[in-house]
């Protein structure tokens, strides 16, 4: 199989992958994700020029899927940034709540007399 075609079925794969909204099963559509991506990497690394007509012509069909992969990635991206700070809210809120008091100064409204 040659080196283009290598990418383009890993290419393929990678996107259906990205496709998929499967909330439910955001650990395992990641590592999937990174796997095709770590193997991608590695098949980029061999495409070297100078290419042939049939391998510019799947790389054309590839820069578009390329592209919507990377939007893909960036949304899931940013949904993922998007859980951690609900969660960070979360967590800080349920602190407040079962100990209120814990941020407060304790010298607040406090008076010495220095008279003897």
């Amino acid at each position: 199989m040659s080196r283009m075609k290598k990418l383009h079925e890993v290419t393929i794969r990678l996107h259906e992958a990205v496709a998929k909204d499967s909330e439910d099963q955001r650990e395992e559509k990641i590592e999937k994700i990174n796997h095709l991506l770590q193997e991608r990497e590695e098949i980029l690394k061999e495409v070297k020029p100078p290419y042939t007509d049939a391998e510019k012509q799947i790389g054309r069909h590839l820069l578009p899927i390329n592209q919507e992969i990377d939007d893909k990635l960036q949304s899931v991206f940013f949904e993922i940034k998007k859980d951690m700070a609900t969660m960070k809210k979360k967590k800080s809120s349920n602190t407040k709540y079962t100990n209120p008091y814990k941020n407060l100064s304790n010298y607040d409204g406090m008076f010495l007399d220095h008279k003897k």
